[in-house]
């Protein structure tokens, strides 16, 4: 027995071992030497033995880059050597004078430096003991910053445990830079803008809010990457100039800064620098300049540092990529799941190489905060081939004639009603026929958990919407198997198969059917509530926001969405076309008991059961939980703590049970 277990701890030691090694192939040199499907299996096989023998289960596992529970606060951390700040140089002839200094200073006729370009991201350290991942903290004032471990954890790039031949130092603090790639940084915008949540100003704070979150778990969800370009103290670790120390670090399996490379001289520097700048607007990430670092550290030390930046090293920043420009007009964009965000139409301005004439404002929150008027002056930006934005009003500029912008009450495509749920800062269009998101109400409609209707791909609602097949999704029903077989990719057997498809979505669910009308926050489960306590269609439709929120789950918010989801004249008028159609929600029938018709209201705390628990058993034998007391009312059920409604009930004579008889109704 003791030998099966060696040989198990001896097996989750090399899985870990190897895919640590395939990980830092894959994130840290981009050069991966197995397939996906391979890396799976040997990640689910530790997995496995860690789960059959948790007592092997260690922190710096693989498997346990989110592991812990969210924080309640950041703790904080205080740095053994200060993590300094630098000064900015941003011309030739600045970055000269320093050169210049630093000859002088050390009595040199040349220095040699290294050049690493400046990644634009967040400032961290982590500290290694032994090898493995210890403690993970941001800059803050440079003295003390943030515990981010449990956050830094999850960051691919960001090894649990160093590599090496065994010599690994028993102290090490790494410093560098957590950023987030162009590409995510535009996906988690477009998410966030379509959540109606406050979208990032840019790749750094988007950065910054990734590593601030108290659960790892949205740090997790969010591709965050690390680089490394220096340390803070460390042991044994044998290097004698700062380029020697990059490689080491490579060697143990961080990845220091791409494209840095050794500069002989000042005008290698300059090249350096020139070649960035030429490059900046095709690189992955975001990047404000070129670091130069003298390279020698004995030569570093001597230099020191003054006023808490290092004598040693300089920022080199690019040309700030700004131009000021006027606002012409603010014109609200319907996005694809009926979300409105304003765009400033501007005067024509070439930034960074490219004429803009839009910009987004991102949501009326955003304007509200910068005070963003039609005819102001504005300082604009455009960083790599992020989409432009506004820095801010030139407020100096006004005339008197500047014109506040307020959002549409009804979207400028389909004339639906805007709304704005309470909590959100997006605007959104109801319209269930709006062209300008009709392809995600097709997707929607079809799509499993709705109507189910196989075969309606991507690929095919972009087709029937761009060639004007449809207008809105009852329009899916009067398709024909000749028309589908004219388009790309559907021959006449795909068609017939399709036609078929659409034809037996007719008789479908009430919870369905109300899951495909894309009712905003009504999901799976909320759609089968609102069918089993209604019973009908026509009776969810003419159910009053009060009426609503006696169904399980479903508070206000929710009511009110619904609500005007059914008020909108063209929602109304799809759903008679759908049922014109064919499209019959099969109505639910009302669970029958010895509650059947009975009305019950609950108030205050019950010892046995959740308030939900109590709604879903009244349910079950067929009765309806109401939200407020009335003279029709058959029980009031008053556990611990009742509030108002058990003197209601007492006043209007209702029945008043406490919790002994009220589990004896249900049969307990």
């Amino acid at each position: 027995m003791a030998r099966a277990a060696r040989d198990v701890a001896a097996e989750v030691e090399r899985l870990r071992r190897e895919i640590d090694e395939h990980n830092r192939r894959y994130y840290v040199l981009d050069a991966p030497t197995i397939t996906d499907a391979e890396y799976d299996a040997l990640f689910r096989r530790l997995e496995q033995l860690e789960a059959e023998h948790p007592e092997l289960r260690t922190p710096d596992s693989p498997t346990q880059r989110v592991g812990a529970k969210p924080l309640e606060k950041f703790g904080t951390v205080r740095h053994r050597h200060p993590m300094l700040s630098l000064n900015n140089v941003t011309t030739p002839e600045e970055m000269a004078e320093f050169d210049a200094r630093v000859r002088k200073f050390l009595g040199r006729e040349r220095i040699e430096y290294v050049g690493e370009p400046k990644v634009d991201g967040v400032a961290v350290e982590l500290v290694y003991r032994h090898g493995r991942l210890a403690v993970a903290s941001t800059r803050g004032d440079g003295v003390v910053g943030e515990d981010i471990t449990q956050n830094v954890r999850t960051i691919r790039t960001v090894p649990l445990r160093l590599v090496g031949d065994g010599s690994l130092p028993a102290l090490l603090e790494v410093r560098g830079e957590v950023f987030l790639p162009l590409a995510a940084f535009r996906r988690l915008n477009a998410e966030r803008e379509e959540a109606g949540q406050p979208v990032f100003a840019n790749p750094r704070n988007a950065a910054a809010g990734s590593l601030k979150q108290l659960d790892p778990r949205v740090t997790a969800a969010r591709p965050l990457e690390f680089v490394c370009h220096g340390i803070g103290e460390a042991e044994e670790l044998g290097t004698a100039t700062h380029w020697e120390t990059l490689q080491r670090l490579a060697a143990l399996g961080l990845k220091p800064v791409p494209r840095s490379r050794v500069c002989a001289t000042r005008d290698a520097v300059l090249q350096l620098f020139a070649e960035l700048d030429a490059e900046r607007d095709r690189l992955r990430y975001e990047i404000d300049g070129l670091v130069v670092k003298v390279n020698d550290l004995a030569l570093q030390r001597r230099l020191g540092e003054v006023s808490r930046a290092p004598r040693w090293a300089v920022a080199y920043k690019f040309k700030p990529r700004q131009a000021q420009t006027r606002i012409l007009r603010i014109v609200p964009s319907v996005g694809r799941t009926g979300v409105l965000t304003p765009v400033a139409e501007l005067e024509p301005v070439p930034v960074g190489g490219v004429t803009v004439r839009n910009a987004s404002l991102h949501n009326m929150d955003e304007i509200e905060r910068k005070d963003i008027r039609v005819g102001d002056h504005v300082l604009l930006e455009r960083a790599g081939d992020v989409i432009p934005y506004v820095v801010k009003v030139l407020v100096e500029k006004r005339t008197g004639h500047e014109r506040k912008f307020h959002m549409p009450s009804h979207c400028p495509v389909c004339g639906a009603d805007v709304v704005r749920a309470e909590g959100e800062v997006a605007y959104r269009c109801i319209g269930l026929s709006c062209p300008a998101q009709l392809k995600q109400s097709l997707r929607f409609f079809a799509a499993r958990g709705a109507l189910d209707i196989e075969g309606m791909g991507e690929k095919l609602v972009d087709q029937l919407v761009e060639k004007q097949l449809v207008e809105d999704v009852a329009d899916v029903y009067h398709l024909d198997a000749e028309t589908l077989a004219g388009l790309e990719r559907m021959g006449e057997k795909s068609a017939a198969n399709l036609v078929a498809q659409i034809e037996r979505s007719k008789r479908t669910t009430l919870p369905r059917f109300l899951v495909a009308l894309g009712i905003r926050q009504v999901g799976e489960a909320t759609a089968k509530a609102l069918a089993e306590h209604f019973g009908t269609l026509d009776r969810i439709m003419q159910a009053s926001a009060d009426e609503l929120q006696e169904v399980r789950d479903v508070g206000p918010e929710v009511a009110a969405s619904i609500r005007r989801f059914f008020d909108e004249k063209q929602n109304r008028k799809v759903i008679q076309r759908l049922l014109d159609a064919g499209v019959k929600p099969a109505p639910v029938a009302r669970p029958k008991g010895p509650l059947a018709g009975k009305k019950v209201v609950l108030t205050g705390t019950l010892e046995s059961m959740t308030r939900p628990e109590a709604q879903r058993r009244i349910e079950a034998l067929g009765g309806r939980v109401l939200g407020s007391v009335s003279r029709e009312t058959d029980w009031v059920v008053a556990g611990a703590d009742p509030g108002s409604k058990l003197t209601k009930a007492e006043k209007l004579g209702v029945p008043v049970l406490d919790e002994k008889q009220f589990l004896r109704l249900l049969g307990d």
